[in-house]
């Protein structure tokens, strides 16, 4: 049955954390779960702010001389850092770059991710590249927005 249900779900979902996959009995399971994430920024005040003010995590501390912020939900931390020379920086073009691609949040359920669009929704510096809808053949689903400097982050709202 198990083998079954894995065959059925789209390649997306095998890549969730979600999602329960065998580990031979030889290979050492070295790793935990996420740290942090960090990500580079052009406009380290603007993403700091999309990140506090409309997600609603805390700083936990910066480094003026970086110049950086870390920043918790007490679920994720990420760190924000600037680019080094704004001048030279290059947009990610996921087709293109080598990269992270995205960064996935979950979010409670289908009901919050709606309020979520919504409150994004009327956020200038935020482009919303799709609303919610069905990621794969559902239930889940799910929206993709880019922050104040470009990052593409997807919000999942997956049904217990």
């Amino acid at each position: 049955m198990l083998k079954h249900t894995l065959l059925s779900i789209t390649p997306l979902l095998l890549l969730s954390a979600s999602a329960i996959a065998d580990i031979p009995n030889k290979v050492k399971n070295w790793v935990g779960g996420v740290d942090h994430l960090g990500l580079t920024v052009s406009d380290l005040d603007s993403s700091k702010a999309f990140f506090t003010d409309v997600l609603g995590f805390k700083v936990l501390g910066n480094d003026p001389t970086y110049p950086a912020y870390f920043l918790s939900n007490k679920k994720i931390t990420i760190t924000l850092w600037r680019v080094k020379n704004d001048e030279k920086h290059v947009e990610f073009n996921r087709a293109n770059n080598v990269g992270l691609h995205h960064l996935a949040l979950s979010v409670e359920n289908t009901e919050k991710l709606a309020e979520l669009y919504m409150h994004l929704k009327g956020k200038d510096n935020i482009k919303i590249e799709f609303a919610p809808e069905k990621l794969g053949k559902g239930p889940a689903q799910h929206m993709m927005i880019r922050e104040p400097s470009g990052n593409r982050i997807e919000f999942i709202a997956r049904p217990i």
